[in-house]
């Protein structure tokens, strides 16, 4: 999307309240006739002319395509000349030409930060350096287009979702197609979803996966829907639904959905808003859309659930205000469930996720609308759990994991996330729950979907393409 400087909304236009603006701020300004001149730096102009329409962070808002030039001199000339017929005021007369110079030195300073995550260097092997230690990359599975999920067997197998509506076993390095899979409206995001085991998987043979479910009598409509079957020899047996998120809805898009067992015989199910931000993340009542869900084994919704609906009766609801959550994962050094989810642009996030509480979405927000309007002029507020992490630009999170073992030593501990858009895989280091640090892995290698720690103490990434593939993450000396 071509993107101008300025959109139409709550720019300051009349002196008298620009200057009292700028006093109650603090600063102070200088009435020269018709021209008022701003004393302040440019993150506080920013603050106060451009984040009515652009958003409180400036990084999402240079986070695309620039109609008029996105160069230094570019910048000063929207800034100061405007662009009305775009809607873009002009600030000649508020801005000295200093201060046009160091807003526009500010923005590009988010413009060359964007541009941090368009990477040059191109793989041209399967070796890839960090700053602590390399990995080899070996392909454990090829072919499947759009892998989503992955869950290992106690047999060296690994079951893997393909997005279309496949199921697959992979042993061996060979893929074998599992039938018993149900109808999946793969359109736009929807689809085959994620998969897990039942704890015990080995004497029950239970296998979760979720998906994007047609309505019965309505095929415009769909939702995202938890089976839950036994795996055997023929394929599935004894397929049964166990959850579907209430209301179905026409939209294609962010349905979740990832799967997580904690030790107590809980599964976690991430559902996604759907599109419609207004209606669904923040209604706690008779709306299961924008959540994180909590129910038992059977599908039964736990007595000690914190969140009740109108009529005092507990719901499978575990957590409200999601957006999108793309990655689900307990960390294991506390036993905490941590979520990573989809922003708009800008203002994707890493949550720890607390029973009962409120993330936020739409009411708070890091990201602006994709059109470059604000959604919410709040990053937080009271009542809303800050996330513990926010990515500007947009990241495109999918897939979480917590390293641990000794095979990966200098990253023991830290939190992995896959990125769709920049197609790298995020490392972020932990000092407790605090995340201190982030580097980039294996830049360039395609659009990560997940991410998982196998039960033989390596990495494992599902990559969407240019390759398609599943990949083990071999240390090299």
């Amino acid at each position: 999307m071509k993107s101008y400087l300025f959109l139409p909304g709550a720019f300051l236009a009349v002196v008298t309240t620009v200057c009292s603006i700028k006093q109650n701020k603090g600063y102070t300004a200088t009435d020269t006739g018709s021209t008022t001149t701003a004393i302040a730096g440019p993150a506080e102009n920013y603050a106060t002319y451009c984040a009515g329409c652009h958003g409180e962070k400036m990084n999402a808002f240079v986070d695309r395509d620039w109609k008029h030039g996105s160069t230094l001199k570019d910048l000063m000339k929207s800034i100061k000349t405007g662009w009305p017929d775009d809607g873009m005021p002009a600030f000649a007369k508020t801005f000295s030409d200093k201060e046009t110079e160091e807003l526009a030195e500010y923005i590009l300073t988010g413009i060359k930060e964007r541009k941090e995550y368009d990477f040059n260097d191109r793989p041209t092997s399967d070796i890839f350096k960090s700053e602590s230690m390399t990995v080899k990359l070996e392909p454990v599975a090829t072919g499947i287009d759009v892998p989503w999920g992955m869950a290992f067997l106690p047999d060296r197998g690994i079951l893997v979702t393909e997005r279309g509506g496949k199921l697959y076993k992979v042993f061996n390095k060979q893929k074998q197609e599992i039938k018993g899979v149900p109808a999946v409206v793969a359109e736009g995001q929807g689809g085959l979803l994620d998969i897990a085991l039942h704890p015990d998987f080995a004497n029950n043979q239970l296998i979760y996966f979720s998906y994007s479910k047609p309505h019965p009598d309505n095929k415009r409509l769909a939702t995202t829907a938890v089976m839950r079957a036994k795996l055997g020899r023929g394929g599935l047996s004894e397929q049964q639904i166990i959850f579907e998120a209430l209301p179905y809805a026409p939209t294609r898009h962010h349905y979740g959905s990832r799967l997580v067992f904690d030790g107590k015989g809980h599964l976690f199910v991430s559902v996604g808003e759907r599109g419609n931000e207004k209606e669904n993340p923040q209604n706690t009542n008779n709306n299961q859309l924008g959540k994180i869900h909590r129910i038992n084994d059977d599908g039964s919704i736990p007595a000690d659930n914190p969140i009740k609906d109108k009529s005092g009766k507990v719901t499978s609801l575990y957590t409200y205000g999601n957006r999108n959550p793309q990655g689900l994962a307990l960390n294991p050094f506390t036993g905490e469930l941590w979520e990573n989810e989809h922003g708009p642009r800008g203002g994707d996030e890493i949550n720890i996720m607390q029973p009962g509480k409120n993330y936020g979405w739409p009411l708070t927000s890091y990201g602006i609308n994709y059109d470059g309007t604000t959604i919410t002029d709040k990053t937080t507020a009271q009542g809303i759990i800050d996330p513990q992490l926010y990515w500007i630009p947009s990241i495109g999170p999918s897939g979480m994991a917590f390293v641990t073992g000794h095979k990966y030593k200098p990253w023991k501990g830290a939190v992995l996330s896959g990125s769709l858009r920049f197609q790298y895989l995020n490392l972020s280091y932990l000092d407790g729950n605090k995340i201190t640090k982030e580097e980039k892995l294996l830049k360039n290698i395609g659009r990560v979907r997940d991410v998982r720690m196998g039960p033989d103490g390596y990495i494992y990434v599902a990559v969407e393409k240019p390759a398609a593939a599943i990949y083990k993450l071999i240390p090299v000396e």
